[in-house]
């Protein structure tokens, strides 16, 4: 719910900064307070550490920004399951099993029933959805070495503040319109704790006792949850097609559960 919330928050913003800078204030002011509430600096990093976290939070950044180029031409609940490809290869990729494969074509149905037969500019934003998901799958993988490394939570601040450098040419522009509206400076920082402080802090307690794949898969009412966020908060109500097209990625996550194997089978 969290993670959602934000992301309403955020298209509400986006008349008044855009998608890039509404995604650079949520990356830097989400790694902001949890570097100072972690007090990360008192860490030693290594350059292993460092570039594993860099690694980390560019994918993270990256992610964000083109979730947020996404749900600017699309309904959020369409732009989740759209962009749930990602995680979905991981597992199949984790499991390499038929009923992994069965799973990833099913998802891949839905995409199709998603975005196939939409517009240009929502077919965009489906593009811009699965690119988000190419980088999600980035983040599950590179997520796990950076939380069982021990580096977890002050990995995960260092590593959006890495990442706000990486996306900032996208943002930086926008920033003057949230000097003069210091609201919306606000507004961005506040998607930055619902989307990435507390969802994504616990990714990284959950990263340390699952494996990969298993994760993956236990996040199947993400989309669902996507589209009930949408439909109350931005009343965006679906087609029947589009709820076709979501029940169809959520039923490929949950089938392939049962090949999911146990977190000791996985290296992370």
């Amino acid at each position: 719910m969290s993670q959602y919330l934000g992301a309403a928050t955020a298209v509400e913003l986006f008349d008044q900064m855009g998608p890039g800078t509404v995604a650079l204030l949520r990356v830097a002011g989400a790694g902001a307070v949890l570097v100072v509430v972690r007090r990360s600096w008192r860490r030693r990093w290594s350059r292993t550490e460092l570039a594993w976290t860099a690694a980390f939070g560019a994918a993270l950044a990256s992610m964000n920004l083109f979730f947020y180029l996404a749900v600017e031409r699309l309904p959020l609940g369409n732009s989740v399951a759209i962009e749930f490809i990602g995680p979905i290869a991981v597992a199949a990729l984790g499991t390499r099993t038929a009923r992994s494969g069965a799973a990833l074509a099913l998802a891949v149905a839905g995409v199709v029933a998603l975005a196939g037969f939409a517009p240009p500019e929502a077919q965009l934003g489906a593009l811009f959805s699965l690119i988000a998901g190419a980088l999600w799958a980035g983040y599950i993988i590179l997520g796990h070495r950076v939380a069982r490394s021990g580096m977890a939570v002050d990995g995960l601040g260092v590593g959006m503040l890495i990442g706000a450098v990486a996306i900032g040419p996208a943002g930086i522009g926008g920033l003057d319109a949230g000097a003069a509206a210091p609201l919306l400076l606000a507004g961005g920082v506040a998607a930055g704790v619902l989307s990435n402080v507390i969802p994504y802090g616990i990714d990284q307690v959950v990263m340390q006792r699952l494996a990969r794949a298993r994760f993956a898969l236990l996040q199947a009412l993400l989309p669902a949850t996507a589209a009930l966020v949408g439909l109350a908060w931005l009343r965006q109500v679906p087609s029947l097609r589009e709820v076709a097209g979501i029940a169809l990625v959520i039923a490929a996550i949950v089938i392939n559960r049962q090949s999911d194997p146990t977190p000791g089978d996985v290296v992370p």
